[in-house]
């Protein structure tokens, strides 16, 4: 399967994502996954008031490889001086400076597992994944074509937006009211 059969694929309230060459589907996210989105979205927005570059959320197709590779995050973030390399009219095309994947039940194998791999390998310096049920972000920064081990922070540590450090907030914070 390619990007192109992907685009193909009918609208019938799945979202779809070339894995590895092959098409996987998740139904629509639940409530608390959205919230999660939401609440993220919002810190994020942040960086985008002061002009550090573009956040985008799902259905944003993600092409690492149109023959083998597009996925669909839950969040990206493109630093100013990368937006004209990689937006198209429909689609990133290359590695965000930031992904976050926010777990589901249907989803939390595939982020923790191949996602996180072919991230890593196409260059996305910074990958996040959000548990809402342990209240926990993991945050992978990539070393090479792998990532570190990733750093988990919870409670009243401080998540921070690595390409504006001044951008912070307290992972408590982030999930209240989720």
């Amino acid at each position: 399967m390619t990007y192109a059969d992907l685009r193909e694929m009918p609208e019938d309230g799945w979202r779809y994502e070339l894995l590895e060459g092959e098409i996987v589907g998740s139904p629509a996210p639940a409530v608390r996954h959205q919230k999660a989105v939401a609440a993220l979205a919002l810190f994020l927005g942040e960086a985008v008031k002061v002009g550090a570059g573009t956040l985008l959320f799902a259905p944003t197709d993600v092409v690492l490889d149109p023959d083998w590779n597009a996925l669909e995050p839950d969040l990206l973030f493109i630093a100013r001086d990368r937006a004209a390399y990689l937006e198209t009219e429909t689609h990133i095309q290359g590695a965000p400076d930031l992904v976050v994947e926010v777990l589901s039940p249907r989803s939390a194998s595939r982020d923790l597992g191949a996602k996180h791999t072919v991230y890593a390998r196409y260059g996305v310096r910074h990958y996040w994944v959000v548990d809402p049920e342990a209240e926990t972000v993991r945050v992978h920064e990539l070393d090479g074509q792998s990532y570190r081990r990733p750093k988990v922070v919870r409670g009243d540590e401080a998540l921070r937006f690595p390409l504006l450090p001044t951008v912070a907030i307290r992972v408590a914070d982030l999930f209240r009211g989720i």
